[in-house]
């Protein structure tokens, strides 16, 4: 059967066993998930909207029988990464948005179990009713992200339970062949410490199914945090350009020894500037990229620096004391540092307000940044951070924060990982900062200081997707990027649909024991085809 009467074939069955109203086909659907802030996306074949782990069990059924490829997706908000675009065209997506139960939550032992549709905001709203004294670690990426997803891709976000999959714990999996897979100690029956020891009994098996295409997460354990006696925001502006390397080798010591314990970011001026705003192209006199005496303007406004430092501090009230003086004693002179407490941001807006009424708004603009990482890093999810994406856009929707895809924003996130020390973060500026230039791009840049050894560098390649010539640009930029910092030793720690392949070896017995495994578990490629892993048959 050819792979068009396959397709025509499955949906038939799909309809008959999933309901009509759980298949969509017409091209209004189809053309919403073809959208992407990548250059180009993929078109589905169809949108299956499950609503339970049945349903999912049917899907794989059908897919199986017909070698037609599914694609999940927990919410489709995957900015920058491949949104809710499968790597290949034809493929079904399964949107799980609608499966958005809480399943399971116990306040005592600070834990919850969640099925993919749970949004950043859902479980934030949940807690705030049932349990203020629990919080959960988000991540920039919106109030209607999935934390499901988000934890799959490995992404991370910024309370000492930033690194999100180190937070997760059991899951239940739905395999090619419709099994029903359940990690840890969760396939014993009544098994009392299913979701608070990840690694269960004999081989660790989580894992798998992270950044793979190896089965169908539809239930997961997260952790969540006890809110601390004390909490105090931090921030430091360096100013000199040169400044990273030396901040990062002061940070390390106290990172490396607990008293840091928050994900730490470190963001140029144009990063913050970016988040915060629209691309001044008045400033500007139409010229990409941002003029140097136009970026010093809106720095000095702003009050930022060159580098700009945040994180939190937490725990006992004497516990943060000391680890302000531990903070102060290492920055030293390398940066001017602040700190923030619930009290000081309330005078501040205060003031900022007062301010404002008689026409200055110097501070205002200062903590209009502040705002939404404090808040995040205390597990209050916001759409603000999105406003990055709007960067180039020449005509910017009115208001605020939105859905990217809802306004041709194009975002291409480069994301290596590297040692925790000044010397390779200034190798990877060196790297990243031409490309940007050469091909009329700011460098967006975030060094995150994930755990005690390792940085995890963001930089974005922001684009007008209206523009035709901007966007080719941007893919050259992009694939730039990533061949440079591949070259120099620095590989990303998660990727889109168009890093995928240039992750992949042939000769290299990592990728070929992850295709034996794909193999046998999915025989037929029919999750996710071409998710990381080369597809096994022509699409």
């Amino acid at each position: 059967m050819a792979p068009g009467e396959e397709r025509s074939a499955a949906i038939r069955d799909w309809a008959q066993a999933l309901g009509d109203h759980k298949v969509a086909v017409d091209d209004t659907a189809l053309d919403r998930y073809a959208r992407t802030t990548q250059d180009r996306g993929t078109r589905p074949c169809c949108i299956l909207h499950p609503s339970a782990t049945e349903d999912v069990q049917k899907t794989m059924r059908i897919a199986s029988k017909h070698h037609v490829s599914v694609y999940p997706i927990s919410c489709g908000k995957n900015w920058g990464y491949g949104d809710a675009c499968a790597p290949t065209d034809g493929a079904a997506i399964l949107d799980l948005s609608g499966m958005n139960r809480i399943v399971e939550f116990d306040a005592n032992l600070a834990y919850a179990v969640i099925e993919p549709g749970v949004t950043q905001q859902q479980l934030y709203a949940f807690l705030q009713e049932n349990a203020p004294g629990l919080w959960l670690d988000c991540t920039g990426a919106g109030l209607g992200a999935s934390l499901v997803g988000n934890t799959l891709d490995r992404g991370f976000g910024h309370t000492r339970y930033g690194d999100h999959f180190l937070s997760a714990c059991g899951m239940e999996i739905v395999l090619a062949d419709a099994r029903v897979l359940n990690t840890g100690f969760g396939h014993y029956a009544d098994a009392r410490a299913a979701h608070i020891f990840r690694y269960g009994v004999g081989p660790f098996l989580d894992g798998l199914f992270c950044q793979s295409n190896l089965g169908i997460v539809t239930k997961l354990g997260l952790w969540l945090m006890p809110k601390p006696d004390a909490f105090t925001f931090f921030f430091v502006r360096v100013d000199q350009q040169g400044g990273l390397p030396e901040i990062i080798d002061r940070l390390r010591p106290l990172r490396m020894r607990g008293i840091l314990e928050s994900a730490v970011h470190i963001g140029n001026d144009l990063r913050v500037i970016s988040a915060a705003g629209r691309y001044p192209w008045d400033l500007a006199g139409g010229v990409t990229p941002l003029p140097e005496l136009v970026r010093a303007r809106l720095r000095k406004s702003r009050g930022l620096g060159a580098w700009n430092v945040g994180g939190a501090l937490t725990g006992t009230r004497g516990h943060v004391r000391a680890s302000k003086r531990a903070l102060r004693n290492a920055v030293g002179p390398c940066g001017r540092l602040t700190f923030v407490d619930d009290k000081i941001l309330a005078l501040g807006e205060f003031a900022a307000r007062r301010l404002a009424g008689i026409g200055l708004h110097g501070l205002e603009r200062k903590l209009e940044p502040l705002k939404p990482n404090y808040g995040l890093l205390k597990g209050m999810p916001t759409d603000e951070p999105l406003l990055g994406t709007q960067w180039r856009l020449r005509r910017p929707p009115e208001g605020g924060a939105g859905d990217p895809l809802d306004f041709g924003c194009g975002v291409m996130w480069v994301s290596p990982v590297l040692p925790m020390t000044g010397e390779d973060a200034k190798r990877v500026l060196e790297i990243t900062e031409p490309v940007f230039d050469q091909f009329g791009f700011e460098p967006l840049a975030t060094f995150t200081l994930i755990n005690e050894r390792a940085i995890i560098g963001i930089l974005n390649v922001v684009f007008d997707k209206a523009d035709a010539e901007e966007t080719a640009r941007a893919v050259a930029c992009y694939d730039a990027l990533f061949d440079g910092l591949m070259n120099a030793g620095y590989i990303p720690y998660r990727t889109g649909p168009r890093g995928m392949p240039k992750l992949r070896r042939e000769d290299d017995v990592f990728w070929q024991v992850a295709a034996q495994i794909k193999r046998a578990l999915d025989p037929n490629d029919t999750i996710a085809s071409g998710r990381y892993l080369r597809p096994q048959r022509d699409h």
